[in-house]
């Protein structure tokens, strides 16, 4: 408001009096007098109503801000632009109230046929309850369109995201391939990467720290008592020697006796650093006190040690602080609106536990305790977060309200670390809890053999139906004490297998194998009377654990008790065979061999059945027990020929050549011109040097049984035998009858070929190809005889031709690209390897041979590629062992080479290249474990393996001898 002019009002305590009186003799007093005078008695108070400052002296007639106030009316908006839309008062509102004061349009322009007026014709009128009764029906109206809507919405929305991530993938997805191949790198390799270079000046990268020393005590104490404060050594000192004090009385104080006396003052010289050692004693005992306790009752960190265990300190819960507070108010709700809830008291002491509150989290379970007595879950989670003798306290409480509780008695054993502290507890518990099979268990358990054995037997009384505790009892017991135990075991429990078993191999081990036949025979009876169903795997499991347990009598008994139980007639062969699979898969032979045996029985003239019995025999059996196995096979079968050819080879490799023959005289008595077994007996006799007699057997059998692999062996054993004349003369006798036969056209070639006569071989090779165009080797020493001879191009043409008349052959593009890489024309023979490849895309030789056509950093991608279309191609495998050993990665390589052999043992490149591997990396043990593994499998195909095993010097070689010929041969190249 304006101030009025004119004469003032007389002088009052706040006019124009008081002003003067303040600013006339009173204003010459000091600051210090004025400080000290009585405070006027207006100061400081609310001024009283309608009084108007300098109004007693005059001052008025002007008007300010302060006095009329905001330069805007109270009424008008305030101006906060700024606002959130909807919020703003100058926009928003002014719209607002210019809409409420328009009335609707209803003009022409603003109506639509379909959908009338764009606004709302009544929107000015009230808003009643049927109003709003239609806009809920709308709502839900439009609710229940959008739902039958949400799913083809979705479905159209997720397209979409997918189609934009497709298009736009993430950085993340860009490198999620190179992500991967992280998986392989080793640790030489991660090791092995150059460090980032520096860029820094020598200066910045290796800067000179200030070195700091750590001063003894002795030190203070001698120059407090000398009075020197100095700090740092004065620069002079070292050129000119000597202390250069600022002040030559030595103090270097600018207000010497300035500073208060106490602990640190500089004169005194007292400066006690015992004191201060405490001091700092106490401190650290204080810090290691708040976090040496813990739940087990021992420390978390090592008071002794100078350095502790931050973590401890530190909650390991790695959650939110909200949800943390959530999770607290939730469960505080729960236990305030049922305390007798246990789970609830559970839950929040293991939350404060993890939040790193343990006292809480104490407080929180006694508490819970007292709330529900009668949980064991409570009390047990009381004493595992209390720390020990506290535990111990809880835990003889909670057996006070909860005398019967088995948990709680096995904890109170655990708490006790004294062997007979656990013993007593254990012993109180049984009195309370007699019938308890954990705890007698657990309290046997920490008894010696003799007491255990004392205990068992009252154990027994009061637990009769605890099949363990009968067994636990007879294993102690003497072999008469132990039948009467098992006697009693089985009135009590007349149900369980496990007693009957028990029993049979007590009597084995005491040497009654007669008996167990009898029992385990006697167990199914009595089982299948008290309604007990005979579960065939779980008899053959416990069959399989006896063999394991060495009572082979009663594996085999109760094999031939279960075996044939709940299979249908058909299906007895197919599934004994398979259990005697398993049985060897889980290194229980003793069950296959009793299952073979109760097999042959059944069937004794399956012939498929004797051999998997042979082989088994061969593979897990003694040479005595294969024999004795193929006498009887051949007495059942004696038309099969290959019984009989086992059993003459077992001879022969003991040595016992004349058994042999006897074997292969009854095989022909038994099998009259049969060619398999001619063929033995021409072997036997040329590997032990007698060529006249298998001259003489190949002349008998061309005669009674002429074949081609009888006329082939006879040119061969012509040729090895360097009578060349007399080959030539057979093979063309054998070309005679049977053209139509590959090997004898190669056979010829290769003679001549080996004479020098390479037109009359190509001849050889032209006119096998004639008769046998579908012959691939055929095709194969044409074209190499031609590249030997200079002609490439032939040589090419040659192998186009086989290409066109053997389509999609992967072994005619090996060889295409393989000449023109020898030939040096790698471009054409990558380009001959991508048509191959486009063919023959699942052909393992020829993604083998693309791998190492690659340049070193393309091969890991190309092996990869390799695997996924032939994963299981023994090939494929045996490239990607060697590119590994290619990159020195010895474990991986030797993995890799491992699962090659196992996958197809009778590839004997893979046998050649593991062992040259293991020559080159492994110890003498792992050579010999190869080359052992490769005589058992006896490898006959490989094409560095065929070229020496059937090379004509090396016919009569060993397969140990051609694995060494072949390894040698090997050059690491790749």
């Amino acid at each position: 408001m304006c101030c009025r002019v004119g004469s003032g009002s007389p002088a009052t305590p706040y006019g124009t009096s008081a002003a003067n009186s303040l600013s006339g003799s009173g204003a010459a007093v000091s600051l210090s007098g004025s400080l000290n005078k009585k405070k006027k008695p207006f100061l400081g108070m609310p001024a009283p109503l309608g009084y108007v400052p300098g109004l007693g002296r005059g001052a008025t007639g002007f008007t300010t801000r302060s006095d009329i106030g905001p330069a805007r009316d109270a009424n008008d908006p305030v101006d906060d632009r700024h606002a959130p839309p909807g919020k703003r008062t100058v926009g928003d509102q002014m719209k607002k109230n210019q809409a409420d004061d328009d009335d609707e349009d209803l003009n022409d322009t603003n109506y639509d046929e379909f959908n009338g007026y764009a606004g709302s014709l009544f929107s000015s009128g009230p808003y009643e309850k049927d109003d709003e009764e239609a806009d809920a029906i709308y709502a839900a109206l439009d609710k229940r369109m959008d739902e039958r809507r949400k799913e083809r919405r979705e479905q159209r929305e997720k397209e979409e995201i997918e189609k934009y991530r497709m298009e736009r993938p993430k950085i993340q997805q860009q490198f999620s391939d190179l992500k991967r191949k992280l998986a392989e790198v080793t640790e030489e390799e991660w090791l092995s990467i150059p460090e980032v270079g520096d860029a820094r000046n020598k200066r910045q990268r290796n800067p000179r720290y200030e070195k700091l020393t750590p001063v003894p005590d002795s030190f203070f104490a001698k120059h407090l008592q000398s009075g020197d404060n100095h700090t740092t050594v004065d620069p002079r000192q070292g050129q000119f020697g000597g202390l250069n004090t600022p002040f030559p009385g030595g103090l270097n104080t600018p207000y010497p006796g300035g500073m208060t006396p106490g602990l640190m003052t500089p004169g005194t010289g007292e400066l006690d650093m015992r004191k201060i050692g405490q001091a700092r004693n106490t401190l650290m005992d204080m810090r290691l006190s708040q976090v040496s306790d813990s739940v087990s009752g021992q420390t978390v960190v090592d008071p002794k040690g100078y350095l502790t265990d931050l973590n401890s300190m530190i909650p390991t819960h790695g959650g939110d602080i909200s949800d943390i507070k959530k999770a607290r108010l939730l469960l505080k709700s729960v236990r305030e609106t049922n305390p007798h809830h246990p789970p609830a008291w559970i839950a929040s002491a293991r939350l404060e536990e993890v939040t790193g509150k343990l006292q809480v989290a104490r407080n929180l379970i006694m508490k819970g305790t007292e709330m529900c007595p009668k949980s064991e879950d409570v009390w047990l989670e009381a004493a595992r977060l209390q720390p020990g003798d506290t535990a111990k306290a809880v835990v003889a409480q909670a057996v006070r309200h909860l005398p019967q509780s088995v948990r709680i008695y096995i904890r109170a054993a655990e708490l006790e670390t004294d062997v007979r502290a656990k013993k007593r507890v254990l012993r109180k518990a049984l009195e309370n809890v007699s019938k308890s099979v954990r705890l007698w268990k657990t309290a046997v358990e920490l008894e010696e053999p003799e007491d255990a054995r004392i205990m068992l037997s009252r154990a027994v009384e009061c637990c009769p139906t605890s099949v363990e505790l009968w067994l636990a009892l007879a294993r102690l017991e003497t072999y008469e004490n132990a039948r009467r135990v098992l006697n009693k075991a089985r009135e009590n429990i007349p149900t369980d297998r496990h007693i009957w078993i028990t029993a049979a191999k007590l009597e084995e081990a005491n040497g009654n194998t007669q008996m167990v036949e009898k029992i385990i025979d006697r167990a199914i009876t009595s089982l299948r009377a008290n309604g007990v169903e005979i579960n065939r795997e779980q008899w053959i499991q416990d069959a399989e654990e006896c063999d394991k347990a060495g009572s082979v009598a009663t594996c085999q008994a109760v094999i031939r008790a279960v075996i044939g139980i709940g299979i249908e007639e058909e299906d007895c062969k197919h599934t004994w065979m398979e259990d005697a699979e398993s049985c060897v898969a889980h290194g229980a032979l003793e069950c296959a061999r009793a299952i073979y045996a109760h097999a042959l029985q059944q069937f004794p003239s399956k012939k498929s059945v004797w051999l998997r019995a042979a082989y088994f025999e061969k593979n897990h059996g003694t040479r005595e027990s294969l024999e004795a196995l193929l006498q009887r096979a051949v007495a059942h079968c004696p038309k099969a020929e290959v019984l009989w050819l086992m059993g003459a080879k077992s001879k022969w490799l003991a040595g016992d050549v004349p058994a042999a023959r006897s074997i292969l005289a009854l095989a022909f008595q038994a099998n009259p011109n049969s060619e398999e077994i001619w063929l033995a007996a021409v072997k036997l006799e040329s590997e032990n040097n007698e060529y006249e007699r298998a001259r003489r057997l190949l002349a008998k059998a061309r005669s009674s049984a002429p074949t081609a692999r009888v006329f082939m062996k006879s040119v061969k054993l012509e040729w090895v035998l360097g009578n060349i004349d007399a080959a030539q003369e057979l093979c063309t006798e054998a070309l005679k009858h049977y053209e139509d036969f590959p090997k004898l056209w190669m056979m010829r070639g290769q003679i001549e070929e080996q004479s020098g006569s390479t037109d009359k071989a190509r001849e050889a090779y032209n006119q096998g190809l004639k008769k046998c165009p579908q012959s691939i080797p055929l095709w194969l020493l044409l074209s190499r005889l031609e590249e030997k001879a200079g002609q490439l191009t032939r040589a090419r043409a040659i192998l186009e031709k086989s290409r066109l008349k053997n389509p999609q052959n992967p072994e005619l593009w090996l060889e295409s690209v393989r000449l023109e890489y020898r030939a040096g024309l790698k471009n054409i023979a990558n380009t001959l390897m991508a048509k191959a490849l486009q063919e023959c895309p699942n052909s393992g030789i020829l993604w083998a041979e693309a791998v190492f056509l690659e340049a070193r950093p393309q091969r890991k991608t190309k092996s990869v590629d390799a695997l996924k279309k032939c994963e299981h191609d023994p090939h494929v495998l045996l490239a990607v062992a060697k590119l590994f050993w290619s990159e020195r990665k010895i474990t991986k390589a030797r993995e890799w080479f491992l699962r090659t052999v196992k996958i197809e043992p009778d590839l004997g490149d893979a046998w050649a290249f593991f062992y040259k591997f293991e020559l080159q990396h492994g110890t003498e043990e792992q050579q010999e474990e190869v080359h052992r593994r490769c005589e058992n499998a006896e490898p006959r195909h490989g094409e560095l393996w065929c070229a020496e095993s059937k090379h004509v010097l090396n016919w009569q070689k060993k397969i140990g001898e051609i694995l060494v010929l072949v390894a040698a041969k090997i050059k690491n190249t790749f």
